[in-house]
């Protein structure tokens, strides 16, 4: 039998009905009586659906009328159609598992058509499961939460109110900045299902940054997150929510990066969100989270090791058959983490034994292979069971699985140590590398072409310290670092020497980027030549041997060219090239030339730009 579709269909909207508030025009004597009787009805049917079923029911909100069909012949459907009260029930069933997500909405949905028409024939409510909610938009749907933010809140435990902050502030962040925004997601305790009415609002933007050419990323970062967190307070405004809007924004170059990092607050942000706008980017990455194709952070190897914990703690309290699925998964669970902290991503369940010993056993022989011996038998046995080969497991085999469990979870927890011990030790020449990497191209970019690795301090603190260029808590960082690979040399570095190191690292790499990305920027602008001509605004940018030509750099498709720099200065034959061309010998310009502006090129430009064209010497 084909699935119920439980998804709302959209519908064309009227204004929701009128409120009596000082500004709204005094209503006529019938109207307010009539608006009166209707909040006594709407009172008792959420009295009534509260009383069942509690704190299930997330919210209740009046949807806003059909808008009447103009055929004549409907005209008494129309009129009946007007009569209907149209309401919205949000069942939470996040932690329902006693029935299926069908029979829990026909439930639902047959108590409260019930409930409804008990008070008022004219009431129709309907209902819908939060996690239907979220899948529509998962599936790029975005009607139903649209129809929910412009209904009358009957209840709402917090979910309403943010689903219509949201929709409000979304919009008008669509509607100024389309070109850049990639995702909209809402976030936070809201969708963990820990809201309460005080809840802030927690929401993510996502920007795009590939295609800056004005301004730097960060610029580009600071401009438009004080335009899009201003608009979130004029939201709130807007809707009268008196909830803190949260608002995160990411540049997109910067969330890849987090994503790379493994960062927990973004693993969490794509495990939890539910976006209410995405371009593709999102969503994709949410799923590659899910299928384990994304490096897992330490939160979700701490998440898979927790579960095997859990899991034992579980089993003692329920039924045998469900015992053994949960002995199953607190072995294999923790030994797919050990994997990942490992390096690796994790196997299939029937893989992992193999994994484990190989790695753990032969290879680093940090495991005794009793241990795999453990997993392999419990793989053996689910599998045993999946195929009907063993129908059930007595008491005794339950205590034996269980006994083992608990065995293994606490070997495989000194595992644990020993992995991150080899990790944490390896860490730290890998993050010296990258500061004397980065330090040395600063150094290049102040004049400095070779530094050796003993240098390095009282250069960067002469350079750029003295200098006011850089920060001097910096030189602090810097000394931790190289303080912590001399003692890993030495074999004397202890956990506090890598905490040290690594607290300071993250911020000193991230300004020394930045600062190499400014300066690159300004070394940048020196070998540009900008014109005009007629109405249009042209460039010359000069990159060592080779120019390239940009005919009107306010064009959506940009015309590029390129030639060769002759001896003299001049052009040669002008070239037609892709942005991709352009952009690419960008990225290889380690360090943009001071350009030389000779006298022949002058005479290029008018061949390019036309007789009439003119120099800009300050823009």
């Amino acid at each position: 039998m084909a699935k119920k579709d439980k998804t709302l269909k959209p519908k064309h909207l009227k204004a929701v009905l009128p409120q009596n508030t000082p500004s709204a025009p005094i209503l006529p004597p019938e109207l307010e009586k009539k608006l009166t009787a209707l909040k006594e009805k709407l009172d008792q049917f959420k009295q009534q659906v509260i009383e069942k079923f509690g704190d299930y029911i997330v919210g209740i909100t009046l949807l806003p009328p059909e808008k009447p069909h103009p055929s004549p012949e409907q005209k008494e459907e129309d009129k009946s159609k007007e009569e209907k009260i149209e309401l919205l029930v949000v069942v939470d069933d996040t932690t329902s598992t006693k029935m299926s997500k069908d029979e829990l909405h026909t439930k639902f949905s047959t108590i409260v058509t019930k409930i409804g028409e008990d008070i008022d024939k004219k009431l129709h409510p309907q209902s819908i499961l939060l996690t239907d909610l979220w899948q529509n938009c998962y599936d790029g749907k975005y009607d139903l939460s649209r129809l929910i933010s412009l209904g009358a809140p009957v209840h709402d435990l917090g979910m309403l109110a943010a689903i219509k902050v949201a929709e409000v502030h979304k919009n008008m962040v669509i509607k100024k900045f389309e070109k850049y925004i990639m995702s909209y997601v809402l976030a936070g305790s809201l969708v963990q299902g820990k809201a309460t009415h005080e809840s802030d609002i927690d929401v993510w933007i996502v920007i795009d940054d590939t295609d800056v050419k004005k301004m730097t990323r960060a610029e580009l970062k600071d401009k438009l997150r004080a335009i899009i967190i201003g608009m979130g307070v004029e939201a709130g405004e807007i809707t009268g929510i008196k909830n803190k809007l949260n608002i995160q924004v990411y540049i997109l170059t910067d969330f890849w990066d987090s994503l790379k990092e493994a960062n927990p607050i973004i693993f969490t942000l794509l495990r939890d969100g539910v976006p209410f706008y995405d371009r593709g980017i999102f969503m994709p990455w949410k799923q590659l989270l899910r299928m384990g194709r994304i490096k897992p952070s330490r939160e979700a190897i701490d998440l898979f090791m927790s579960t095997g914990e859990q899991s034992v703690s579980r089993i003692k309290l329920r039924l045998k058959d469900m015992g053994m699925e949960d002995t199953f998964y607190a072995i294999l669970t923790p030994s797919q983490a050990a994997i990942m902290l490992y390096g690796l991503p994790p196997p299939t369940p029937r893989e992992t034994p193999e994994v484990m010993e190989e790695i753990f056993v032969k290879k680093e022989k940090l495991l005794e292979k009793e241990y795999v011996d453990i997993l392999r038998r419990n793989v053996e046995l689910r599998k045993k069971i999946e195929h009907g080969e063993k129908k059930e497991l007595t008491g005794t085999e339950l205590d034996e699985y269980l006994n083992n469990a608990e065995k293994f979870l606490k070997r495989i927890r000194d595992l644990f140590k020993a992995i991150e011990e080899r990790h944490d030790q390896q860490s730290v020449v890998y993050l010296y590398e990258e500061i004397v990497t980065i330090i040395r191209d600063v150094l290049k970019l102040e004049g400095i072409e070779k530094a050796q690795d003993e240098e390095l301090i009282k250069l960067f603190e002469d350079e750029l310290i003295a200098t006011g260029k850089v920060p001097a808590r910096y030189l602090r960082d810097l000394n931790e670092i190289i303080d912590a690979k001399r003692k890993h040399d030495k074999k004397q570095l202890t956990k506090a020497d890598i905490e040290k190191a690594r607290k300071g690292s993250s911020g000193l790499i991230r300004f020394m980027v930045e600062y190499m990305q400014r300066k690159r920027g300004q070394e940048l602008e020196r070998a540009k030549i900008r014109v005009k001509h007629g109405e249009k605004y042209g460039e010359v940018i000069l990159m060592d041997k080779t120019a390239f030509v940009i005919h009107d750099i306010d064009a959506q498709e940009k015309k590029i060219e390129k030639a060769v720099i002759n001896d003299d200065g001049s052009l040669g034959t002008l070239e037609e090239c892709t942005l991709e061309d352009f952009e690419k010998a960008l990225a290889t310009l380690k360090f943009p030339p001071r350009a030389f502006i000779k006298e022949p090129i002058f005479d290029d430009l008018k061949k390019v730009f036309g007789k009439d064209v003119e120099v800009l010497l300050s823009y």
